[in-house]
């Protein structure tokens, strides 16, 4: 029988190991807001950070123009290999683990998105811990911002999906066609974002780089399923480290969270005795 995996067990696994890794480091709360107030604070930060994603194009300077522009040539230039890149890796669908096809498709979907970044938030509220909140908004800020871009734009250029049988170069500009809506991957975008979000609270290369590969996992698995090009998933996940990254750093500039960090130093030993073996932690 093939495993399922139910939205109730995704959501209480993820947003349990979250607040475990989190729970590693001990914040001081500066503010006394109440309940209600925190949520209408961070409901202002999100909407803040969805209107600065789509308005940061005109602050961009050089090196923002430069790396657009990187960004563009090199799908553009990945357009030679849609077609090849397209065939490897529905032949390797195959050999994929259902459960792994399954974890790739479902993490991407909006309903599982958001019940991860949702129930982030909502630890961080209950515990009143700003930097799990914080982590909650970037989560939801961008999710809203990745979302919304790529509906429009999957609506507006129209391109065929492989399984369609046209080839890379199909579109029906402004169709409300599913079999059109392939550029860009919204599955790519919302795990990507998800992921990256996450990995921006951690300074160990080990924690992003797993993160990077879960979030990895879904946009391959899209097109293990002859769902989408090989260009619809690069610049989905261009378009997430864009928006992460922007709405990071507008909740930086204008301070919208100001929490301490105090790092806990454990000491751990290993106890040995008559019918004992253990580990201790002094702190």
């Amino acid at each position: 029988m093939q495993p399922r995996i139910t939205f109730l067990t995704f959501l209480v696994f993820s947003t349990f190991i979250c607040s475990k890794v989190f729970a590693q480091e001990t914040l001081t709360q500066k503010d006394t807001l109440t309940t209600w107030q925190m949520i209408k604070y961070d409901g202002a930060s999100i909407y803040g950070g969805v209107v600065n994603a789509y308005t940061q194009p005109a602050r961009w300077k050089g090196k923002d123009w430069a790396l657009f522009g990187g960004i563009v040539a090199g799908s553009a230039l990945l357009l030679t290999v849609d077609e090849p890149a397209n065939e490897y890796f529905t032949n390797q669908s195959a050999g994929v683990p259902p459960f792994v096809q399954q974890v790739g498709f479902r993490f991407g979907k909006p309903l599982f998105n958001y019940g991860l970044t949702t129930g982030i938030y909502t630890i961080g509220l209950f515990t009143k811990n700003e930097k799990i909140r914080k982590t909650g908004v970037l989560l939801i800020a961008s999710a809203t911002a990745g979302g919304l871009l790529q509906t429009f734009s999957k609506t507006l250029v129209g391109r065929a999906r492989p399984d369609m049988g046209e080839g890379n170069l199909s579109f029906r500009f402004w169709s409300h066609e599913a079999g059109y809506h392939s550029f860009p991957s919204g599955h790519a975008i919302l795990s990507f974002t998800t992921m990256y979000a996450i990995s921006k609270q951690f300074e160990s290369p080990y924690i992003k780089g797993g993160l990077y590969a879960l979030g990895l996992l879904t946009p391959v698995s899209r097109m293990w399923s002859d769902a989408h090009w090989l260009t619809d998933i690069v610049l989905g996940v261009a378009l997430s480290v864009v928006i992460v990254d922007g709405i990071d750093n507008y909740l930086k500039k204008n301070n919208r969270y100001t929490y301490e960090e105090k790092k806990t130093k454990i000491s751990w030993d290993l106890k040995i005795g008559a019918g004992q073996l253990g580990v201790i932690g002094r702190f």
